[in-house]
């Protein structure tokens, strides 16, 4: 659609500058009806340098865009009929001066993307901004997946990748990752750790007192009754549980100690066995799958998973509706935590700042192709009436500053060669 005011403009200079032209046609004419007397000799070469300059730039800005005229003149209507032409070269320049490989990585890495992300985040209001939009898209998506049909289609999709998943594998692939450096140990370290602390509590040592009592009574209830004669039974039980208690606490210290310990090397030995099953065994992937496809069968489970989203999707669309939701809140504060993160790690900025200019780099040379065909594609499509008349109303009026500038330059010029003239005839 055109541009009025741009249209005004162009149409007012073109006035302007045929306006000049035919003054300096009638100002010609009038000077040669004066027959030379006086200063029209003057104002005769003046308006007629003048004519034949403004005469040739109006040419040379019409022959740019149509034939002058409508005449079939060679070498005009330049920009229609050189489109195809004009469009590859206007590509080549674009992706050779704006689009090259140094040139695009340059500019990254001038730009510092991550310092200018940190900072971005951490601002309050962009952070909020930003929180808004997500939790936009969130409800929108939200009220997509609302539709049953849409429900039914993700829940059947879910269900069905379930079925497909080799969980047993998957079980054994991510214990083997958890268990590198030894990371199971420290695992067995918090369980000694554990284990220690609740033997320590009063009330443990007293439930193992009364263990030791109840099975006393139980299988040797005579031995109990003659200790009784000598000493309480709970005295007896609570003594024995105590020692019982160190023994264990000493145990557990000496495997915590000792890194060579059996019982660790037994722990390892274990867990290696365990993963090595769930990775290779059939009997322990057929015990998966039968777990798997056992609990996914199980219609308590379906209602199950059915209530617990349709609970998360009311929460998550009620809380959005609240001035002061809290997913807003969390959401903008991790942002800005995320941003201000960014900016107290200089070697993360570093980091981030060479990934971008690395994959800018791998770009550029797809960037540059599909850019540039993308230009001359588009270009080569338009209509060649649009194309010229776009063109014309973006540079057509200072083209017509051209014509005038011709006009009077022109004039100046016969005003100058007439003088030349006049002195070698007085020479």
């Amino acid at each position: 659609m055109e541009d009025p005011l741009r249209k005004r403009q162009l149409n007012r200079m073109k006035l302007i500058a045929t306006g000049l032209m035919l003054l300096m046609a009638a100002i010609l004419v009038y000077a040669r009806l004066q027959g030379g007397r006086g200063i029209w000799h003057w104002v005769t070469a003046f308006s007629e340098a003048a004519l034949i300059g403004a005469l040739a730039d109006w040419f040379a800005v019409v022959a740019l865009f149509r034939h002058p005229l409508k005449l079939p003149i060679p070498r005009t209507a330049i920009i229609p009929e050189n489109k195809e032409r004009i469009a590859e070269n206007l590509a080549v320049f674009i992706r050779n001066n704006f689009l090259s490989a140094d040139i695009l990585m340059e500019k990254m890495r001038a730009l510092e993307p991550a310092q200018r992300i940190g900072h971005w985040l951490s601002s309050r209001d962009r952070a909020d901004m930003l929180s808004r939009h997500a939790i936009s898209v969130l409800i929108g998506a939200l009220t997509f997946i609302d539709d049953q049909r849409v429900g039914r289609i993700l829940r059947n999709t879910i269900y069905k990748r379930l079925q497909q998943a080799d969980l047993g594998n998957l079980i054994g692939q991510l214990l083997d990752v958890l268990t590198q450096n030894d990371q199971h140990q420290a695992l067995l370290n918090e369980g000694l750790r554990r284990l220690s602390t609740v033997l320590d509590e009063p009330a443990t040592q007293r439930q193992v007192a009364a263990i030791i009592i109840e099975v006393s009574r139980r299988e040797y209830p005579k031995l109990l009754t003659m200790l009784g004669i000598v000493m309480d039974t709970e005295e007896f039980g609570m003594r024995l549980a105590a020692t019982l208690v160190d023994s264990m606490q000493s145990w557990l210290h000496d495997i915590g100690r000792n890194p060579s310990h059996p019982r660790r090397k037994q722990f390892d030995t274990v867990v290696e066995s365990f993963i090595t099953g769930m990775k290779n065994d059939p009997v322990y992937h057929q015990r998966v799958e039968s777990w798997k496809q056992q609990l996914l069968t199980t219609p308590v489970v379906a209602d199950y998973f059915e209530t617990l989203w349709v609970q998360l999707r009311q929460w998550l669309q009620k809380d959005a509706a609240r001035s002061e939701s809290r997913m807003h809140v969390r959401l903008s504060h991790a942002f800005r935590h995320f941003g201000r993160w960014i900016l107290d790690n200089p070697e993360l900025c570093d980091s981030i700042n060479e990934h971008l200019i690395k994959t800018t780099s791998n770009m550029s040379e797809e960037l540059r192709g599909s850019v540039s065909q993308h230009i001359v594609t588009t270009i080569v499509q338009w209509d060649d009436k649009s194309l010229v008349r776009e063109l014309e109303l973006t540079v057509g009026r200072d083209l017509q500053f051209i014509r005038i500038n011709g006009t009077l330059v022109g004039g100046i010029i016969g005003v100058i060669l007439h003088a030349f003239v006049l002195m070698l005839t007085r020479l």
